[in-house]
């Protein structure tokens, strides 16, 4: 991470884990609009990058265990999915206190990279069909672009077909 990326707020939880990494990344701020109805089209639109490589991070409830899935915001989780990439019998939205308090980030803000406790994470299969992919860089209004290996990486994702139209 560069001064820049720091004095531009980039010194967040996941920012900080990727430069620790030593994993190449590219910082994107944007103004975020509190209005928008969804934070991740906000985000493709003011980034000027399609919705099917930026990414949303949501967490789930796997048989009683908080689950990161990892989806693009062209599109939607499939609950079923995601329980069956990880061996699970059902799922169900996590609550969202619970998702704040566990990852230590907030809705609409939460990465799947730096969380404050480390949640079993999938990643939709759709992303590696790009080179690079977007995901919230742990706030509202900054996105981090990297390899969708090198995010897979990171996280110990597996990656499977998650996502829906």
């Amino acid at each position: 991470m560069t001064k820049k990326q720091k004095k531009n707020g980039g010194g967040t939880p996941a920012t900080v884990a990727l430069a620790a990494a030593g994993t190449p990344f590219t910082l994107h701020a944007y103004e975020h609009d509190p209005a928008s109805p969804s934070y991740g089209e906000e985000a493709a639109e003011a980034l000027g990058v399609s919705p099917d490589r930026v990414f949303k991070t949501l967490v789930a409830d796997v048989d009683g265990e908080l689950t990161v899935a990892v989806v693009p915001v062209a599109g939607q989780l499939d609950l079923k999915a995601l329980a069956s990439a990880v061996g699970g019998k059902r799922a169900a939205m996590a609550d969202p206190a619970a998702a704040e308090r566990t990852t230590g980030y907030v809705r609409g803000g939460i990465s799947p990279l730096g969380q404050r406790k480390r949640l079993r994470t999938v990643l939709d299969a759709s992303a590696s069909d790009h080179a690079t992919v977007c995901v919230s860089a742990g706030r509202r209004g900054l996105e981090v672009e990297l390899s969708p290996a090198d995010l897979a990486a990171l996280t110990s994702a597996v990656v499977a077909p998650i996502g829906r139209a």
